[in-house]
């Protein structure tokens, strides 16, 4: 390990690196779960050079946000939390999940979820990443599952897949539907919207007179979800990135 000026402690180079706190990145190491250039580290106090020294956490390479270059994060958004980087009336935001290490670095939420529903959010300090995966040129298909009440008439299901037109008079494309079989009182519905038309879903439904208790995005564009646990977050991975520059073009 080389240049002591750029060397920190492990423990501190795992916190910053935003996987865990310094005191969990102290238990990482004595349980074994974290390698230095490929020799499983014994102590949490030991010295890594950012620059030169290769740090893995369970087999998963770790470096600084930012310190490859842009960042792109996958949130599990919860409810009743705002899709923002901050907000005037004090409720919580999106980035209250993120350590300040990557805070600082500004990541931009892609998009909007709205406050009462939840599920995948991208975050990317990425400009020209953010601007493609939103505009109409290049939007990604989204998935959602989506939970009423009651039961969905075929009718309902019809019209979500022709297309309709919101009285608002925005016009909507035919989207797809998935039923799921009913239970205890309600149904799921898988829908992949093609669009990124406000609050469209609730909209559909509304207009629909379905009521909605539950609305989840589980995937965007070759992105999904997976089990990743609510107001958690994690880096794609060099695969997930590549395949989403491939599918708006960056590529």
């Amino acid at each position: 390990m080389s240049n002591e000026k750029k060397q920190i402690r492990l423990n501190k180079f795992i916190a910053q690196c935003g996987v865990t706190s310094r005191r969990g990145a102290d238990d990482m190491v004595f349980s074994g779960q974290v390698t230095v250039n490929d020799t499983t580290a014994d102590s949490p106090g030991i010295k890594v050079d950012p620059d030169v020294d290769a740090v893995a956490v369970n087999g998963r390479s770790i470096s600084l946000p930012g310190k490859a270059g842009n960042m792109t994060l996958i949130l599990h958004k919860p409810i009743e939390t705002v899709t923002t980087v901050n907000d005037p009336q004090g409720r919580q935001t999106v980035l209250d999940f993120l350590p300040n290490e990557i805070r600082r670095l500004r990541p931009f939420p892609v998009g909007r979820l709205d406050y009462f529903s939840e599920g995948l959010l991208l975050l990317t300090t990425d400009g020209d990443l953010c601007y493609r995966l939103t505009h109409p040129k290049y939007h990604l298909p989204k998935v959602y599952q989506v939970t009423v009440r009651g039961t969905v008439p075929e009718s309902a299901i019809k019209t979500m897949r022709q297309g309709m037109t919101l009285p608002e008079g925005d016009s909507l494309a035919p989207a797809k539907v998935e039923l799921k079989k009913p239970v205890a009182g309600t149904q799921q519905v898988e829908i992949t919207l093609i669009q990124g038309i406000n609050r469209q879903i609730r909209r559909m439904c509304d207009l629909l007179g379905l009521t909605i208790l539950h609305l989840r995005r589980v995937q965007q564009g070759p992105v999904n979800l997976g089990n990743l646990k609510r107001g958690t977050w994690r880096e794609l991975t060099k695969s997930e990135l590549q395949a989403l520059k491939k599918a708006v073009k960056l590529t």
